[in-house]
Formats: C-alpha cells, sequence, structure tokens
C-alpha cells in the first residue's frame, strides 16, 4: 500500500511514522509513505497558499492552486490512482469500519487542512472524500491524519507481530475488548480472575464474551444499538 499525505507541516510526522508499528510497517514494505509539502506550491516570494474568504469573516482559507497543484504532483509518483481524503471536522466520522475499508486500498491520498479550512473548490475538483476523526477541532488536519495512517497500516497484512491481533481488539467485532491480564497472578491484592488460569479454553472464549458484552453496554451502550 501507498500513502500520500499532503500537508504544510511534514515534519509532524517524522515522529509518529519513525517508530513502533509504522515504520516496522515502512522497513518491511508493507506500506510505502510520502509526504508532499503544500508550501513548495504556493504563490510568490512568501510561497502563500491561503488568502482571506470572499464575503468576509475571521481568518484565511486554504486556497485551491497550491492544493491542486500539490495534489498532481503526488499523484505522479506512484500508478494507481489513489483514494482522495480530506481531514475536516464535516467529514464522515471514522471508526473500525472504514479504518478496514481504507487498508483495503492500494493507495490512499490524505489532505491535512489548516486555517479556516480549504476552499469548497478543492473537495469539489479533486472528488476529495471527508473524513472526520471526532466531533472536535484540531489546529490541523495533521494529527488527524495521523490517526489514519496509524489505524490503517496495523490492519495491513504483516504488520503486527500476531495475525490475530487486528481481529481481537476493541471495535473488531463491533464491541470493545474484554479485559487483559499478565503475571503476577496477584499484585497488592488484586487477582487474575480464576477462570484464566484453568486452561479451558471454552470457558475462557465464554467469559471474555460475557466481559466485552458487560462493559460495552457500560461504557459505549450506542455500539449495541448498532450490532
Amino acid at each position: 500500500m501507498r500513502i500520500d499525505v499532503l500537508t504544510l507541516f511534514p515534519e509532524m510526522f517524522e515522529g509518529p511514522l519513525g517508530y513502533s508499528i509504522p515504520k516496522r510497517a515502512q522497513d518491511k514494505g508493507i506500506v510505502e509513505i510520502a509526504l508532499t509539502n503544500i508550501r513548495d506550491f504556493g504563490v510568490g516570494n512568501y510561497n502563500k497558499v491561503d488568502d482571506a474568504p470572499y464575503g468576509g469573516g475571521p481568518g484565511m482559507v486554504m486556497a485551491c492552486g497550491p492544493v491542486f497543484d500539490s495534489y498532481e504532483h503526488a499523484a505522479k509518483q506512484h500508478p494507481a490512482k489513489g483514494r482522495v481524503i480530506m481531514m475536516t471536522p464535516a467529514g464522515r466520522k471514522l471508526d473500525q469500519k472504514l479504518m478496514r475499508e481504507l487498508s483495503s486500498e492500494e493507495r490512499l491520498i490524505l489532505i491535512a487542512g489548516r486555517y479556516e479550512g480549504f476552499d469548497e473548490r478543492i473537495q469539489e475538483g479533486l472528488d476529495a472524500e471527508m473524513v472526520s476523526i471526532g466531533d472536535y477541532v484540531l489546529s490541523g488536519g495533521e494529527l488527524a491524519a495521523m490517526v489514519v495512517i496509524d489505524g490503517v497500516v496495523r490492519l495491513l497484512d504483516g504488520a503486527l507481530g500476531h495475525e490475530d491481533s487486528a481481529l481481537d481488539e476493541s471495535f473488531s467485532g463491533g464491541l470493545l475488548e474484554y479485559p487483559q491480564y499478565t503475571r503476577p497472578e496477584d499484585y497488592h491484592g488484586m487477582t487474575v480472575p480464576e477462570v484464566l488460569l484453568g486452561g479451558n479454553h471454552a470457558l475462557i472464549e465464554q467469559w471474555r464474551r460475557q466481559q466485552a458484552l458487560e462493559r460495552t453496554r457500560s461504557l459505549r451502550p450506542d455500539l449495541l444499538e448498532e450490532l
């Protein structure tokens, strides 16, 4: 898989992409991640990428030219057309279902905005999908793009240490994950549930399912409505 990111701050991605699962996946050739600096395609001596909104109002709006030009540059770097995603609070809310959907693509092109948002014609002209990571506002789309990258990469074959790890996590079956324990068996009087110590895998699976249901009912009852 190839993931392109169009951003004004490519330096922000160095840390998150340089460690743990994203780094290992890149080192193993499972994913290729490329960053394109939108400001490289800005206008004038100061590489201007934004302008005041028509009709007035506070803040600045990302202009069409630099975004379209940076997209055209990135598009030429790989033969696959790619699924274009704009990170914006107005978009479809990101969930595990969408993560899995995106992980099946050959290529993703993520556009991280800044300021008061994008000129509307960017979404129209690029036929971009709008995706949000939640009902709140960040300083820019970079952190949201990192969330998408991390969530998608860990679903790619070979990215995780155990092939079943991604199948056994929260939201993978519509429920929150069951409680997990490790050694020691007793820690300051807090003990591991007896069922996990007996070696009866059928009972363990039954217990885990029940715990997942109870935890979901308690913390995220809205998820049960969707099952």
